[in-house]
């Protein structure tokens, strides 16, 4: 497996944690107030449907793009009786969006895979339109129980590098991808923690690329299993969470 490659991965991705709906609504508000209407969004990148899920629950329609046929397929799915978005495969630089046609575009938890992504979204937005990017990353320091499963991983890769969930991200590094395009950005988080059953916590691990990359699958094997044993009294699994959110106004 590679980095960045989630085809084998979509089954699982569907049980990761959505974002901050009180972050989202707090951006939403924001832009409907500098622009005056309602909004049509692009969810870019959109996985599973995670984000798009999210952006649905607090009434917003619009556009979901995903490269990856296993992780849109799974999306799809989710909206089968839903008329909310409509699913398309593409890029974030290469959308396949009409110029013009929405008002605010987002990526979740994606950006950092990105090359060239904000000339595109320049091109899909409307005048005075508002480009998201947004991490949803484990606020492991908050708990004893996440800190521990996190040093049993660096003990069994130590030299790993993780490719960003997002909690290392700065406004400096957000700066630097959008500022041909984008202006007046603004960083926002907010705190927010999720009960979730073991079967599903463990399937978010099962989720995770880079480090079964780093690993190898005999190694991410053991770290699985290992997650398992100091879970192994547990029923129920408390993860808190840390949506972090940069918004810019195209220019």
């Amino acid at each position: 497996m590679k980095h960045g490659d989630f085809t084998k991965l979509a089954k699982f991705y569907v049980d990761r944690p959505g974002y901050s709906l009180v972050l989202l609504n707090y951006i939403q508000s924001y832009i409907k107030a500098k622009l005056g209407r309602d909004i049509l969004v692009a969810d870019v990148g959109a996985g599973t449907g995670k984000l798009t899920e999210n952006l649905e629950q607090i009434g917003l329609t619009g556009y979901a793009v995903e490269p990856n046929d296993a992780m849109r397929q799974e999306g799809i799915n989710l909206f089968s009786e839903k008329n909310t978005f409509e699913w398309r495969a593409g890029t974030a630089e290469v959308t396949g969006l009409p110029d013009n046609c929405v008002d605010w575009v987002l990526m979740g938890s994606s950006f950092h895979w990105t090359d060239a992504a904000t000339a595109e979204f320049r091109r899909i937005l409307r005048p005075g339109g508002f480009f998201t990017a947004i991490w949803n990353p484990r606020d492991i320091q908050r708990s004893d129980l996440h800190m521990k499963i996190e040093d049993m991983i660096y003990h069994e890769v130590p030299n790993m590098k993780r490719v960003s969930s997002g909690s290392g991200m700065t406004t400096e590094m957000i700066v630097q991808k959008t500022q041909d395009h984008f202006n007046d950005l603004i960083f926002m988080e907010c705190r927010h923690d999720e009960v979730m059953s073991k079967e599903r916590y463990m399937n978010i691990w099962r989720s995770v690329n880079d480090i079964r990359v780093q690993a190898g699958e005999e190694g991410f094997q053991r770290i699985l299993e290992n997650i398992e044993d100091i879970l192994k009294d547990r029923d129920e699994i408390a993860v808190p969470y840390k949506s972090r959110a940069w918004t810019a106004q195209v220019l």
